[in-house]
């Protein structure tokens, strides 16, 4: 069974760019080479900030969906509340 993430990035111009894979390692190379989204070739990728586990692709899908569905300042204190956890 693959573990499945669920992840956003801050981009060089402070939005935020929420995304799944079942490998986040390669998913940031692909987007820091302009392979991934097209969102990300447009605006500079800079740092993972937040990473969530899900069982599964279907559960990592329905998350991500949930987390675009929010404003910018409620991922922004999901973001912090991820690194108070830590």
């Amino acid at each position: 069974m693959n573990s499945w993430f669920v992840y956003m990035i801050r981009c060089a111009n402070g939005s935020l760019y929420t995304g799944c894979t079942n490998n986040l390692i390669r998913r940031w190379h692909e987007h820091r080479e302009g392979n991934g989204a097209k969102y990300l070739r447009i605006h500079e990728p800079r740092k993972v900030v937040f990473v969530e586990e899900q069982p599964d692709r279907s559960e990592a899908c329905r998350r991500e969906y949930q987390i675009k569905q929010l404003t910018k300042q409620d991922k922004e204190d999901l973001i912090e509340h991820e690194f108070s956890q830590i």
